[in-house]
């Protein structure tokens, strides 16, 4: 045990000495490589420096094309921001996380044209132009409204749940939006799916002079948008009194509720925060593909969503964005040896878990916990 927590103890202390030392850069200097790095953001699919193109995953024989590439990576991101709310700060294992994310595509895909009469009837209360962007911009709405009430849904009966309870009900309910997709045909066209989804110029069209199925670029950007302004927003949260009250619940369900936190109020705040983060996402997924049907949303793929965030580190927005873009970019990238992409998967997460159970970049009070928990195992007797 001492060898195997002394082992972790020089990486968390290196990924500590990083953030102290960013930390005590003064405001404008953290502030102006802040805005260098969202330059970046925006400038990744141009990217054409010397050098830095074989990062490319069109550069590759057979390769996908990087704009693309970058806007699965850019949702998955914000799948993984999501993710987090529920896991590293709420401390819920949510293993159906991709229901959230199929409610959010299904949202657009049913309600997604200015002649559905729910998006004429919100359009006329609130005397809204009847474009193709309003008609998008609506069915978002309505798409982050039915994934936060589905969140509150499977919370209140379940959230009394601890463990491996909470994470096989949550499993469950993945399966059951998959199953009632699959088979209520009169709704969701079953596995025939639902095509000509509209983004904000419309369904795919020649004309779309903006958001259409060639150029990509302006698709990552959008994505990009949506993932910056999500971050902007779990940071205010995560600092505030109920990103507080979520640690307090994820330390210690019953010393919280002692101290006068109500953990399943909480809880379930925390469900259907991030299920509406996995709305936004479906959204755009279900946008830029243009088409859904039920296979998009298999088991396999919300473990990869918990992948992410334990890859990357939970509790960390940094950690699981980075476990996001590592685990859609690096199959891309080596498409060559895709066909054994779940061996070295699953080779990846034992050697993670091993070298780096804080993960990739953990978060600092998960680093503290590490860092305390190798000066216990130095005090312990030499025979423990």
């Amino acid at each position: 045990m001492s060898q195997s927590v002394n082992a972790t103890a020089p990486h968390v202390g290196r990924m500590e000495a990083v953030g102290d030392r960013w930390r005590a850069l003064p405001k404008w200097q953290r502030s102006l490589g802040f805005v260098a790095f969202v330059a970046f953001l925006y400038y990744l699919p141009l990217l054409g420096i010397p050098g830095l193109t074989w990062f490319r995953t069109d550069y590759i024989q057979g390769g996908s094309s990087w704009a693309g590439t970058l806007f699965t990576c850019a949702i998955y991101v914000l799948v993984a921001i999501g993710l987090n709310v529920v896991i590293g700060l709420a401390g819920l294992l949510d293993l159906g996380y991709i229901g959230f994310f199929a409610i959010g595509a299904y949202g657009v895909g049913l309600f997604g044209s200015v002649n559905s009469p729910v998006v004429k009837a919100i359009q006329e209360r609130f005397d809204l132009p009847a474009t193709w962007a309003v008609g998008w911009a609506i069915c978002l709405f309505i798409a982050i409204t039915l994934a936060m009430v589905s969140g509150v849904l499977l919370g209140w009966p379940t959230l009394r749940l601890r463990g491996d309870y909470l994470a096989i009900v949550t499993l469950g309910f993945g399966e059951i939006i998959r199953i009632v997709a699959k088979n209520v045909t009169t709704v969701t066209n079953g596995n025939a799916g639902i095509s000509a989804i509209p983004g904000p110029e419309g369904p795919p069209s020649a004309t779309n002079t903006v958001f259409g199925l060639i150029d990509l670029k302006p698709w990552y950007w959008l994505a990009i948008t949506f993932v910056l302004i999500m971050v902007f927003f779990v940071r205010r949260l995560e600092h505030s009194r109920v990103g507080r009250a979520w640690l307090a619940v994820r330390e210690d369900e019953d010393a919280a509720a002692v101290m006068g936190v109500n953990p399943f109020k909480f809880k379930l705040w925390a469900f259907a925060i991030g299920a509406a983060l996995g709305g936004v996402a479906g959204v755009l997924f279900a946008s830029r593909q243009a088409f859904i049907d039920p296979t998009k949303f298999d088991p396999m793929t919300s473990i990869l969503f918990v992948a992410m965030v334990v890859v990357g580190g939970s509790g960390n927005m940094m950690g699981v964005s980075l476990g996001a873009f590592l685990l859609v970019y690096l199959p891309e990238r080596f498409r060559g040896v895709a066909d054994y992409r779940f061996l070295a998967f699953g080779v990846a997460m034992v050697l993670v878990m091993i070298l780096r159970p804080q993960g990739l970049i953990p978060s600092r009070r998960r680093a503290r916990e590490l860092k305390d928990r190798a000066a216990e195992a130095e005090e312990a007797p030499a025979h423990v």
